[in-house]
């Protein structure tokens, strides 16, 4: 995962630079610091998905390219099978698997994410993005926290709000929380 992660931060200064796009430049649109904006093209610090998405809409790239270096190439359907999803371990307190990640032009970016359990008293990290966002809850029991207001999650139920707003998700009663994510 080291390497993926080298690979992807270089793959983000490299388009960057190609833009002629300064790093103070991509921190201001992010609404990160400099500081922050360049540990993240060192593969110091996690980059969260939304500001993934951000660098990949501001480029027009698509986020499976950004995260993979190749383009897709599908255009009348895709298959990914069971446990075959792109990686995207960018967020401490999610693993994300693309479901989507080789078809071209999508209008909707659908990720498997599993939450993993942390200590009650630990915070929930929040996150915003560009769009909406579906979730169904596969598995566990998840807190989701958006816009201040906190909503208890179980298998079955689902939830759609605009990711633009911060919103964060947090597995409760000690086991992981699997749920399909869709960012429209």
């Amino acid at each position: 995962m080291e390497e993926e992660i080298r690979q992807l931060a270089a793959r983000i200064r490299e388009i960057r630079e190609i833009n002629g796009v300064s790093p103070e430049q991509m921190a201001a649109e992010l609404a990160v610091t400099p500081e922050l904006y360049l540990s993240y093209e060192r593969g110091e610090e996690d980059i969260p998905v939304g500001v993934l998405y951000r660098i990949a809409r501001k480029f027009n790239l698509e986020l499976s390219a950004l995260l993979t270096g190749e383009e897709p190439r599908l255009r009348s359907y895709a298959i990914t099978r069971k446990g075959r999803g792109v990686s995207v371990e960018r967020r401490k307190a999610y693993k994300y698997q693309s479901l989507a990640y080789n078809y071209i032009d999508k209008k909707a970016e659908p990720f498997l994410v599993t939450v993993e359990p942390k200590p009650d008293q630990q915070s929930i990290e929040l996150n915003s993005h560009p769009g909406q966002e579906f979730n169904y809850v596969l598995a566990g029991t998840l807190k989701v926290i958006i816009d201040g207001y906190e909503v208890v999650l179980y298998p079955g139920d689902s939830i759609y709000f605009d990711s633009g707003i911060e919103h964060g998700m947090k597995a409760l009663n000690g086991e992981p929380a699997q749920f399909l994510a869709v960012i429209i």
